[in-house]
């Protein structure tokens, strides 16, 4: 059964960082199952779920970090196991934008966390606008069995329109 490791890396933006970290896991006979690739200002971020044997898992937690050195990145690395299944009735896509104010993220994922609902991606924006600045999140989310969608409807858009948000909930085609 292959193991499996998260591998993070951050560190300046420059061409060919993706390049080299895909080479190194190839190199150390792992697969990539799963990656991210954002910037933050001018910081390269990275993130991948890896799996592959003992032996490919062991090389490349030993070899990332002179890759890291030598990429002038800070990485990290941590074995997991395969995600426990949950019973999923449904997946709702959580879209919102309004000023962006202190808390709001807190607040929004709070509610969604008193109703167990899980957060499977989160992608979330600030822009300047003429009325200040505006932030725009997205969410996925798993409803498990017993979760009554319209009610957290109702929850969610009332705490938007307390936040001064405008936004959907929508059952995921």
């Amino acid at each position: 059964m292959p193991l499996q490791l998260v591998v993070t890396a951050i560190g300046p933006d420059r061409t060919g960082i993706v390049s080299k970290l895909a080479r190194l896991v190839t190199e150390c006979n792992c697969n990539i199952i799963d990656s991210r690739m954002a910037i933050f200002g001018s910081e390269f971020t990275f993130i991948m779920l890896l799996s592959g044997d003992l032996p490919a898992i062991s090389r490349i937690e030993h070899l990332l970090p002179a890759l890291g050195l030598e990429l002038d990145l800070t990485t990290m690395s941590k074995r997991t196991s395969g995600q426990s299944q949950t019973h999923v009735v449904s997946h709702y896509v959580l879209d919102y934008a309004g000023p962006d104010k202190v808390g709001t993220l807190g607040a929004i994922t709070g509610l969604l966390a008193s109703h167990n609902i899980y957060i499977g991606s989160l992608q979330s924006a600030t822009s300047p606008s003429a009325n200040g600045v505006m932030m725009h999140t997205q969410m996925t989310l798993e409803l498990a069995e017993g979760i009554d969608a319209e009610h957290i409807s109702v929850e969610l858009f009332a705490l938007m329109q307390q936040l001064g948000l405008q936004g959907t909930f929508q059952a995921q085609q």
